[in-house]
């Protein structure tokens, strides 16, 4: 059975500062068709530029996700695209008339009550799904942050923080099922610092739109109500500020006794929604913050971009491509097609193929009759074409391009090929702008490279 994508029914919309510029900003919630997946749109900015809520389009991470294109940059988006994510929308359109979406009371529910006050309806196209086969995982060891998918017939998170906090200790928290926890059980979770970080985050200039009616913000000092006076002095704090007997400053209650790392998860979900698809997977993660969520959702992708191009190619989940896919990629046909199957491809990044090498290639006969040796000029159109596999893969609709290449430098020939030998190319794309690459790949028979060369090339229409 298939599971449909999901919209917003109408339009709903909310008001508010952001959190960290403050701005004052109206987000208005808008179907989208399938397929589109999450858009913020920029109405304040001529001709209303937009950036696709993915990983490629993440510019800054330092204090929340910041998104960007050209002109369209939309800061901290986290807590949004947890509750489209948490009420598996898949298609949205979300227009801002300012940079920084509402921060409201710090958590997503007030962005999760709009949307269901909206209503969510299905749409005619069936969703799509990265499904983790092994297990993936992102570490930074000196800082103790640990995440790690493994595969699983569902989306689940399990977090756990250890801040060494008497106000927090050590939390964990589990997320086995959206449609049944997420809006009571997640959504609600507020953001949270602490008390030490406040100023230096005023002194960033950030949280701008912050306040203690948006955060809980937790004592982490030994001045005592010096310390918070100093701090609500300098941030020029209008509300009320004093040490709790909880260890979170005003005794502002909690809503759930684990909230801090409720949030945590509500954040790592946000930041995975940057996959582009939902997933089906168990995230595992300790103390990890965005800088983590990202690279880990940034593999994620990847891995996504490699099983849909093999989807795409050869109708199935295997991520090489064998020689039936590569005749729908590429427009080679007999005898020029020089290469027989894709042992890997990074997309945007770099390739590995094939090519058996046998004693029936025509070019054989005459070079040289009695003394079989494959042309070097060959072997340097085999790797090009290995380079056009990942060039094509860059650009939409690749079936109607073709690449032509514009110059081979520092080509070198270490060793003959023979007939009986396996050619594998190796290539790694240097840089790719306006449809023009620039490329560098190297040949090898078993273990000993035989051939290399630098590639330049251009995208064109068929």
């Amino acid at each position: 059975m298939y599971v449909k994508q999901r919209t917003a029914k109408q339009a709903s919309s909310i008001t508010g500062a952001g959190l960290h510029t403050g701005n004052e900003c109206t987000m208005r919630f808008k179907p989208a068709p399938p397929d589109t997946g999450i858009r913020f749109v920029r109405t304040d900015l001529p001709d209303k530029p937009w950036v696709q809520a993915d990983i490629d389009h993440v510019v800054d991470i330092s204090r929340g996700t910041t998104l960007q294109e050209g002109e369209a940059r939309v800061h901290t988006v986290e807590h949004v695209l947890a509750a489209i994510a948490g009420l598996q929308i898949d298609n949205l359109m979300v227009e801002l008339d300012n940079n920084e979406p509402p921060v409201a009371d710090g958590s997503a529910r007030p962005y999760v009550d709009k949307l269901l006050e909206a209503g969510i309806t299905d749409q005619d196209a069936d969703k799509v799904y990265l499904e983790i086969d092994t297990p993936m995982a992102y570490s930074e060891p000196e800082r103790g942050v640990d995440v790690v998918v493994t595969p699983s017939d569902e989306m689940r998170i399990t977090f756990m923080i250890d801040y060494k906090n008497p106000a927090l200790g050590t939390q964990y928290t589990t997320l086995v099922d959206l449609a049944q926890e997420f809006v009571d059980e997640f959504a609600p979770a507020r953001t949270f610092c602490f008390l030490s970080e406040v100023e230096q985050l005023k002194g960033a200039g950030l949280i701008k739109g912050g306040g203690l009616h948006n955060a809980v913000v937790i004592y982490d000092s030994d001045g005592g109500q010096i310390e918070v006076d100093r701090i609500r002095k300098a941030l020029d704090l209008k509300d009320e500020a004093f040490v709790g007997e909880t260890g979170i400053i005003n005794d502002i209650p909690l809503r759930f006794p684990n909230e801090p790392v409720r949030h945590k998860a509500l954040d790592l979900l946000g930041d995975l929604a940057l996959i582009g698809v939902p997933f089906k997977g168990h995230v595992m993660a300790a103390r990890s913050g965005h800088k983590a969520n990202v690279a880990l959702a940034r593999k994620m992708r990847e891995l996504y971009k490699k099983k849909k191009l093999a989807g795409r190619y050869s109708g199935g989940g295997e991520v090489f491509f064998d020689i039936n896919a590569i005749l729908k990629i590429m427009p080679h046909r007999y005898p020029f097609l020089l290469i027989d199957r894709i042992l890997d491809l990074d997309p945007g990044k770099s390739v590995v193929a094939m090519k058996n090498v046998t004693i029936n290639e025509p070019f054989f006969q005459g070079h040289f009759p009695g003394h079989p040796i494959m042309p070097g000029v060959l072997i340097l159109e085999a790797l090009a074409q290995a380079g056009g596999v990942l060039l094509l893969h860059e650009i939409e609709q690749p079936e109607t391009k073709v690449v032509y290449f514009m110059g081979i430098d520092k080509a070198k020939f270490r060793r003959p090929v023979m007939p009986g030998d396996q050619l594998r190319f190796e290539l790694e794309m240097k840089s790719f702008r306006r449809m023009t690459c620039k490329m560098s790949g190297k040949a090898f028979v078993d273990d000993n490279l035989v051939a290399s060369a630098d590639f330049m090339a251009m995208v064109m229409d068929r």
